[in-house]
């Protein structure tokens, strides 16, 4: 069990993490007045849209006011060299109308340091006995336009906001958790190129159904609910530098501005339920990724630098995806907690 002087603290730290909220985050506007967030490209007929959470917790307070935004401040880069001074003092959008805006001119919002193919760990990870733990608080603005990630003891971290446009693996894995749907930026289909998207070096592919099916690809594990069970899973790439785990694949920049070269990194998501059912509450999907192809997975615990214990075939000593040499470890349950 989790010792009492942690339990303490992190309770304490809850409440840094309110007036936090209070005091970080600026904008005018966030309600239900505001614009819907711009179309992302990767509307799929086959899920539902998402929308705000219904049984998700709700900070207690309204979304605090304290730099106006009364109109489009990006309404000025028109050109290449516009968009080039943007990014060389680049801040990410500070709330969720800044975002929005963004978006509107394929601004990205989120932070653009090159992603490693190996996850950022947090340096403190919880558990209770023996068991990672996963946090099941989930604070949306009022609106549900904004999501607020919590530190592994329970402060505010950062924010991602609907609609706005991410590329590295730990805001991409707060934002489909949130929101049950990719960033802006994300094209659906697979073949899209740089110099056709608005997006450029920014543009990232694929939201598709991943089947899970381990009959088929008898080195993947079996992620939870996805043959048995109500949750409908889709696969997206994480742009990452390369990946060194397979020869197969080449170590290059996913997207050097004239071609992506997709790699072996992916996350992988819960879209919805069985039946077009829209999942409600976050804590009922899930989050992984892997950066080997399907062969080890790691779940995303709902906090910066959360990410649970490694999975699958290479962690159980089987050979790389091979369908004769293959040893998946089963997922590793989590406890669930509210920071």
């Amino acid at each position: 069990m989790i010792d009492t002087q942690m339990k303490n603290k992190k309770y304490s730290l809850s409440a840094v993490f309110l007036l936090s909220l209070l005091t970080l985050f600026s904008c005018v506007g966030e309600s239900s007045s505001l614009p819907s967030s711009p179309t992302s490209q990767t509307s799929q007929s086959s899920s539902p849209a998402p929308s705000s959470p219904s049984t998700s917790t709700y900070p207690p307070f309204s979304y605090p006011d304290s730099v106006t935004i009364d109109e489009d401040p990006y309404a000025d880069i028109l050109t290449e060299a516009d968009r080039e001074a943007f990014y060389e003092d680049y801040e990410p959008a500070s709330c969720y109308m800044d975002s929005y805006y963004r978006s509107l001119h394929h601004l990205m919002s989120g932070e653009i340091a090159d992603q490693d193919q190996e996850p950022t760990l947090s340096e403190y990870q919880p558990m209770e006995d023996s068991l990672f733990v996963r946090n099941s608080s989930s604070y949306y603005s009022e609106d549900g336009n904004a999501y607020y990630v919590q530190d592994a003891h329970g402060s505010f971290a950062y924010a991602v906001y609907r609609g706005g446009a991410y590329i590295t693996l730990e805001e991409v894995a707060a934002y489909v958790y949130a929101f049950h749907d990719v960033p802006a930026n994300y094209d659906a289909g697979k073949n899209r190129k740089p110099k056709d998207s608005p997006w450029g070096i920014y543009l990232r592919v694929n939201n598709s159904r991943f089947s899970g099916d381990t009959s088929r690809y008898p080195y993947e594990p079996e992620l939870p609910d996805i043959l048995s069970g109500d949750l409908v899973y889709y696969e997206i790439d994480i742009g990452t530098t390369g990946t060194d785990c397979d020869p197969s694949y080449a170590v290059r920049p996913y997207n050097d501005g004239e071609r992506i070269t997709r790699g072996a990194a992916r996350i992988v998501y819960t879209r919805s339920k069985r039946g077009n059912e829209e999942i409600e509450d976050p804590d009922e999907g899930y989050v992984f990724y892997t950066y080997n192809h399907y062969n080890d997975f790691q779940e995303w615990l709902n906090y910066e630098g959360g990410w649970g214990e490694m999975f699958g075939n290479i962690t159980g000593g089987g050979e790389l995806s091979s369908k004769h040499d293959y040893n998946p470890t089963p997922y590793v349950e989590t406890a669930r907690e509210d920071f």
